[in-house]
């Protein structure tokens, strides 16, 4: 993986933060005002930071305001591109670019940073918004509300929507631990080049699923707060969609797995993930995660090859042999 981005220092992975951060407004007179049509979400599905942004995109019914341009859910050499393969489309739609690295040069061409997905895009102004997976679901989930039916509209939804003002300290407080030992903690052990970095973050990450799983057990609601979805359930979903059949393998997050050693986070996700014919979540979460989870494995088999500069083949885990439980007729909500 030739990014020219040097992800360890000392042994430790490092991530660089992100650099369009942008926002799309409903003021109409805002510099990127919501309209249906004029914006496009580029991703991998490969990418757990993508994933969350087409949940919400599925959540919210914006199928038809906002286009989805799908890369294949590998990284390659020069880092995400489209080839037509994995459900991915064969070139870039709007300019007929094989790599992501091409449209980033299209909105600066003295870019240097690094190629990430997602890119929420601007079709009429011809550059990028945003690239912050979390600034994303965030627009994806307000600003859009005049194009969608009125009961997706977050003043509308149970419990007040994705993002609700009661709940908002809460939101923060549980997304910024999760995302330091879960949601990054996994690619801390994944990516680390040396013991002492893998142990510093292997065991922090396994106290904050302890942590997760003891919140669940105490309030014994379906979501972690409470009993309405909120962002910190999205925000969650595609790690912990990934840790049995990915992290806990090629990332070596093997003190414990998901499905054996958390009952409640284990019927949390399953429970959004066989989500299909719901109408509060529209199958959002299952069709967002069932066509690529077979996948997860090699994609992050290569990645850590690549981030760690292992010498000779990737070779990528099999199983488990079911890749996600099913749900017992007791357990539905």
């Amino acid at each position: 993986m030739t990014t020219g981005i040097d992800y360890q220092k000392d042994g430790h992975f490092t991530r660089p933060a992100s650099t369009f951060r942008n926002f799309i407004s409903a003021d109409p007179n805002s510099q990127f005002p919501a309209e249906k049509g004029r914006y496009a979400l580029y991703l991998s599905p490969g990418c757990p930071w993508a994933h969350r942004t087409i949940i919400v995109r599925a959540l919210k019914r914006l199928e038809d305001v906002i286009d989805l341009y799908i890369l294949n859910p590998s990284m390659g050499d020069k880092g995400w591109f489209f080839d037509g393969a994995r459900g991915s489309l064969p070139k870039d739609p709007l300019y007929g670019f094989t790599y992501l690295r091409e449209l980033y040069h299209k909105a600066d061409p003295d870019f240097r940073g690094r190629f990430t997905v997602p890119v929420l895009w601007d079709k009429k102004a011809h550059t990028m918004v945003n690239n912050e997976s979390s600034e994303i679901i965030r627009m994806l989930a307000t600003e859009f509300d005049a194009f969608v039916p009125a009961p997706y509209r977050e003043a509308n939804r149970p419990g007040g929507g994705l993002y609700p003002a009661p709940l908002r300290k809460d939101i923060d407080e549980l997304n910024g631990w999760v995302y330091d030992t879960v949601n990054n903690g996994v690619y801390k052990c994944g990516f680390a080049g040396t013991q002492e970095s893998y142990d510093e973050h292997v065991y922090p990450l396994f106290r904050s699923l302890d942590r997760l799983e003891a919140i669940l057990a105490g309030h014994g609601k379906p979501y972690l707060l409470g009993d309405h979805l909120t962002e910190a359930d999205v925000r969650l979903y595609p790690t912990v969609a990934r840790f049995d059949v990915a992290y806990h393998t090629v990332f070596r997050c093997n003190l414990k797995s998901v499905r054996h050693d958390y009952p409640r986070l284990h019927l949390w996700f399953r429970r959004l993930y066989w989500d299909e014919g719901r109408e509060d979540t529209g199958g959002a979460f299952h069709g967002t995660t069932a066509p690529w989870i077979g996948r997860y494995a090699e994609g992050y088999a290569r990645a850590r090859a690549g981030v760690t500069k292992s010498q000779g083949p990737v070779i990528v885990p099999r199983g488990p042999a079911v890749l996600v439980e099913p749900l017992a007729e007791g357990e539905k909500l």
